[in-house]
């Protein structure tokens, strides 16, 4: 598992005086990097190597703006040429959003997926989610 510490900022929460639901897609985008630096570990946007070929969010409770959010990042599926990142946010030990994204190497230049390594399969097995 990797984790991350969000600092909510004011403009994060909306009318209702929560944290506004898109932001959470952004937040969990931004925890990915360390998944993303197995692929490219220079995340050199030129040589990017992944596509998202979906993305679910499931609210459980509220988060709030003035305490930090913890987001934690794990592997739920490794497929062949895809695999999923499953995340979640957590405030106050509550946690209060959950999601996954399916992610496919991918080779832009001949428009096709492309096999997972078995090195890169072992990295990512060392942040396989356990409920």
């Amino acid at each position: 598992m990797w984790q991350d510490i969000i600092s909510p900022r004011f403009s994060d929460t909306d009318a209702l005086g929560h944290i506004n639901n898109t932001v959470f897609a952004v937040w969990f985008e931004g925890a990915r990097q360390d998944v993303f630096k197995i692929f490219t570990p220079e995340l050199n946007v030129r040589q990017w190597p992944l596509i998202i070929a979906s993305v679910k969010l499931d609210y459980h409770a509220q988060t709030h703006y003035g305490a930090e959010v913890e987001i934690r990042t794990y592997i739920s599926r490794i497929g062949g040429s895809s695999f999923d990142v499953y995340q979640e946010a957590w405030q106050h030990g509550v946690k209060t959003v959950s999601g996954t994204a399916v992610l496919v190497q991918f080779d832009y230049a001949t428009n096709k997926t492309v096999l997972i390594s078995a090195l890169q399969k072992q990295q990512l097995n060392q942040h396989l989610y356990s409920a």
